[in-house]
């Protein structure tokens, strides 16, 4: 994925230069030359041997990631993703930060919607994480929709509480009676273009959940407000999960209002 429009170094680096820290935050893209998609395992390597203080991961790399790493967090241990490796003692832990980001900026946009039945879309690295956020927001009823049945099937048996569940019907009978919708995927980011499902769907009484940020607009998003539904965009996630990997990586609390105030 081309990750060249990430805000990511933005958003570090000048949190850093308020804090007093100096901080250098790089992009290295896999779909870059020379670097290619297999190459993960050598580039975590170098920039461990370099002696960074860490690396965010995105998609795709971010359950493969985990066969390499040393130590997982207690949390993405559970989500089963990984999206930042913090480097300590010549050791690499891996984290999931994306969970509390969606987390965040779920409740800054859509606090107290009904979560009685929530379908979501994509059962990745980011499905993972949004679906485990769900479950801890208190959702009762959590619909896993993916092209991979397996994968949904995966995801569902990996969280806890035994609220979720792999969608066994068409998706139009899931969201028949669905208070709202995640999509988990990367369709509607740059690079990415369209939406995951058929608009014709979507109706007033639903709120909307984009995971993407770049960007905020998606195609999703237009057409659920053309709808009259209350929506979500990526970017509070994006925003959250850096802060709590800025705390990771530097041992400091970054000010969350000053990071989503620049955002």
């Amino acid at each position: 994925m081309d990750i060249q429009g990430s805000r990511s170094p933005e958003m570090h680096e000048r949190e850093a230069a308020a804090q007093g820290i100096a901080l250098t935050y790089r992009l290295l893209d896999l779909a870059i030359p020379p670097h290619t998609g297999d190459d993960l395992a050598a580039t975590l390597d170098t920039v461990k041997r370099e002696g960074f203080a860490g690396v965010n991961v995105t998609h795709p790399f971010k359950q493969r990631i985990i066969a390499l790493l040393d130590e997982l967090s207690d949390e993405a241990r559970a989500i089963g993703a990984v999206n930042t490796v913090v480097f300590q003692n010549g050791r690499s832990t891996g984290h999931n930060t994306d969970s509390y980001g969606f987390g965040e900026g779920f409740e800054r946009q859509l606090g107290g919607v009904a979560l009685n039945r929530v379908v979501q879309i994509g059962a990745g690295g980011a499905g993972a994480a949004t679906a485990m956020a769900m479950v801890k927001l208190g959702c009762r009823d959590l619909v896993i929709v993916d092209p991979q049945a397996n994968r949904a099937a995966d995801l569902v048996g990996r969280l806890p509480g035994g609220v979720a569940r792999a969608a066994t019907r068409d998706i139009a009978e899931e969201l028949a009676e669905a208070d709202g919708i995640i999509n988990a995927t990367p369709i509607g980011m740059q690079g990415h273009p369209g939406i995951p499902i058929d608009p014709a769907l979507l109706r007033a009484e639903m709120w909307v959940a984009d995971v993407v940020y770049f960007p905020l607009e998606t195609e999703l998003l237009r057409a659920a407000r053309a709808a009259g539904c209350r929506t979500a965009h990526g970017g509070d996630m994006a925003v959250f999960q850096a802060a709590r990997a800025f705390d990771l990586f530097t041992g400091r609390t970054a000010d969350r209002q000053r990071m989503a105030a620049g955002f």
